[in-house]
C-alpha cells in the first residue's frame, strides 16, 4: 500500500465524506479447518470461539503465556469447523508460529495470504458502491457478519468490517481477480487511499495499531481491550496470566488525549506531569476531521480519567494536553 495517492488529507476526507478504497492485501490470511478447529482456536484466541456462529466475524487478541499481546486479529467463521483468521502483516509469522505451537492433530493451518487479495471499501457511500456491483443482497449483511457474493462478477467474501470508523466492506477475492474488482470500485466512485490516511482514520476512530499502541509488553487490560477477552475458559493458554492481571488491576492505561496547547504529539514523545515523566505517546497526529491534534498513550491510572491534564514533550517543548473519551470520532457524534 502506498503512503498516499492524492494526499493524506484529501483521502481522509474522501472516506469520511464519500468512500475510500484500500488495498490491504498485505494483511495475513490463515485458513484453519478440520475436526476440532473451534476448540483448538479457543485455546489461543481471547474469546469464546465455539460460541461464534457461522457467517459472523469477531475481533480479538492473541496473548502469550504472560498475557502480552502477540497480535490483534479478526476471525471469520465460515463453517462448523472452518475459519479464516486475519492477523496484521508484520505479525503473521509470529501468529502462525504461536498457533502451530498449540494446535496440532487433525486441525489444519493453511497460509492463504498469496491466494486471496483483500480490498476495503469504507465510508458513508461504500455499501452502496459495493452493492451496485453485485446482484446479491449485501444490505442484509449486518456489522461483523459476512456473506459469499459476486462483486464485479468475481466470487468474494464480503465482510462488513473495517478499520476506519466508517461503514463499509472488506472484500476477499482471488488474487488474480483483484485488479478487476479494484477498477470496478474506483469506477463506482471510491477514491484510492493509502497508508497515511488509513493511519489517521483509525486513530480518529480510537482503533489501536499493534507495534504502536500494543505489543507483547502490553496486556489487554492496560490497552482497554478487556471487553474482547474471556480469561475464564478452560484450556485458554493465557488464562492464568490474564486472570492475575485482571484481579490485580492495571497500573497504567491507554488513554486518548487532545493537545490543548500548540503542537502535534508523535509516537515516542514523553508524557510528563511537570518535570516528572509518567508515560509516552503511542500514536499521534493532526485530525483533519476534528481539526485538532490528538494522540493516545499510556499513563498511570491516576491520570487516566476523562479531564485529567498532563503535558507532552514535543522535541523539548512541553505542550499541554487533556484526556478525552475514546473514540475521538464516530459517525454518531460526527461534527
Amino acid at each position: 500500500m502506498p503512503v498516499q495517492y492524492t494526499g493524506i488529507i484529501d483521502e481522509t476526507k474522501a472516506v469520511r465524506g464519500h468512500a475510500g478504497l484500500f488495498d490491504i492485501s498485505h494483511m495475513g490470511r490463515f485458513k484453519i479447518d478440520g475436526q476440532g478447529a473451534a476448540q483448538a482456536l479457543d485455546r489461543v484466541l481471547s474469546f469464546d470461539v465455539p460460541g461464534l456462529k457461522s457467517g459472523r466475524a469477531k475481533y480479538g487478541v492473541i496473548c502469550d503465556a504472560d498475557g502480552g499481546i502477540i497480535d490483534d486479529t479478526i476471525l471469520y467463521r465460515q463453517g462448523e469447523e472452518s475459519f479464516l483468521l486475519v492477523p496484521n502483516a508484520s505479525n503473521a509469522d509470529a501468529v502462525e508460529a504461536w498457533m502451530r505451537r498449540w494446535i496440532s492433530g487433525p486441525v489444519r493451518i493453511e497460509v492463504v495470504t498469496d491466494a486471496l487479495a483483500m480490498i476495503a471499501c469504507q465510508g458513508p457511500e461504500a455499501r452502496g458502491i459495493v452493492q451496485g456491483l453485485s446482484e446479491d443482497d449485501l444490505g442484509a449483511v449486518r456489522p461483523f457478519r459476512f456473506a459469499e457474493a459476486e462483486v464485479a462478477g468475481v466470487s468474494s467474501q464480503a465482510a462488513r468490517t473495517g478499520y476506519t470508523g466508517e461503514d463499509g466492506f472488506e472484500l476477499m477475492v482471488p488474487s488474480e481477480s483483484a485488479a478487476k474488482v479494484w477498477a470496478a470500485l474506483v469506477s463506482g466512485g471510491a477514491a484510492p487511499c493509502g497508508l497515511g490516511a488509513r493511519d489517521v482514520l483509525r486513530l480518529e476512530a480510537g482503533l489501536l495499531l499493534h507495534g504502536n499502541d500494543m505489543d507483547t509488553s502490553v496486556n489487554p487490560y492496560e490497552a482497554g481491550l478487556e471487553r474482547f477477552i474471556d480469561p475464564d475458559r478452560d484450556g485458554y493458554v493465557a488464562g492464568d496470566a490474564l486472570r492475575m492481571i485482571r484481579d490485580r488491576g492495571p497500573e497504567r492505561i491507554l488513554v486518548g488525549f487532545e493537545m490543548t496547547g500548540r503542537g502535534i504529539a508523535r509516537q515516542g514523545h514523553p508524557i510528563v506531569d511537570g518535570s516528572n515523566p509518567i508515560g509516552h505517546v503511542t500514536s499521534g497526529s493532526h485530525s483533519p476531521t476534528l481539526d485538532t491534534n490528538i494522540g493516545m498513550g499510556y499513563v498511570p491510572t491516576a491520570f487516566a480519567t476523562v479531564g485529567s491534564r498532563f503535558q507532552v514533550d514535543v522535541r523539548g517543548r512541553v505542550v499541554a494536553a487533556q484526556v478525552v473519551p475514546l473514540p475521538f470520532y464516530s459517525r454518531k457524534k460526527s461534527p
